[in-house]
């Protein structure tokens, strides 16, 4: 039996009985699981792959993640360095070096 099927037989019930408690449970939960289905179907996650497809996509996600952190590590240190070397350059321009070496 298909999900719609069941929830239009659950609504159908529920119509009949004056709505009790355990076919109105039945009906959120079918009707739950039936917007669920669909979500997933507009997605494209709805086959046997899915998961393993949702499991690389999380994998690449975090290998992006690590990579843009050693980048913007890189960036970081790279300019450190500069801001030393100009700063031992500017000490060395101070006490006179350049004059020392002709």
């Amino acid at each position: 039996m298909k999900r719609e099927d069941m929830l239009a037989r659950l609504i159908a019930q529920a119509a009949g009985e004056g709505g009790e408690l355990v076919t109105l449970r039945a009906i959120v939960e079918e009707s739950s699981e039936l917007g669920a289905n669909r979500v997933l179907m507009r997605l494209g996650l709805h086959d046997d792959n899915a998961q393993d497809d949702i499991a690389e996509l999380r994998e690449l996600l975090g290998a992006w993640r690590d990579a843009k952190a050693s980048a913007w590590k890189a960036v970081v240190e790279w300019l450190v360095r500069g801001v030393c070397a100009l700063l031992l350059v500017g000490i060395a321009v101070r006490i006179g070096v350049p004059g020392m070496l002709r």
